[in-house]
């Protein structure tokens, strides 16, 4: 049945009745596993919408169905649980940063405008590589071990790109007389 509904391009994220990936009492269960894992109420179609959408990806690869659909569907949909408050605590530790940031280095509006500005220019002079790995550390706040697996690279050369951009970037900065 999956493997059909793949191959006829339905599913489009919409519960679809008899073809849907998932019944009724399955998408309960994955709804409460989203909202015991800490999903706020109006993420939860969001979240089921991306258990449908894994479960038919994994139907249009060919692969069996799984064993127990609704076990399968509940693993994912923990870790969906898991993944968002990842991305939350991640968007916290930005917004922390970027506060403290203006609190005690920039108090004025205009100083933290020209120094937003000056740090735009000079992430725009930094070569691809060296602009990429600083964006993934600094503004995701992604770990060095992981920017290197995303990027298919050594660790040592992700340290060293970083080393390079900072470097660079502060130069700029001081130059400018921003810093």
């Amino acid at each position: 049945m999956l493997r059909r509904k793949a191959r006829r391009g339905e599913g489009d994220g919409v519960h679809d009745g008899p073809d849907d990936p998932l019944d009724a009492a399955q998408e309960r269960r994955v709804r409460a596993v989203l909202a015991l894992g800490g999903v706020p109420q109006a993420d939860l179609p969001d979240g089921v919408q991306q258990v449908r959408l894994r479960l038919l990806e994994r139907a249009a690869k060919g692969y069996e169905a799984p064993r127990d659909v609704s076990a399968w569907a509940a693993v994912v949909a923990s870790n969906l649980a898991m993944d968002w408050h990842r991305a939350k605590r991640r968007q916290e530790r930005i917004g922390e940063r970027l506060a403290s940031l203006r609190q005690l280095e920039h108090p004025s509006g205009e100083d933290t405008s020209v120094l937003s500005l000056a740090v735009a220019q000079g992430l725009d002079e930094l070569p691809d590589s060296q602009r990429q790995v600083l964006v993934l550390r600094f503004f995701a706040d992604l770990p060095v071990r992981d920017i290197a697996h995303e990027l298919g690279v050594p660790e040592g050369t992700v340290k060293s790109r970083l080393h390079t951009a900072v470097r660079a970037l502060r130069t700029r900065l001081h130059e400018g007389e921003v810093v």
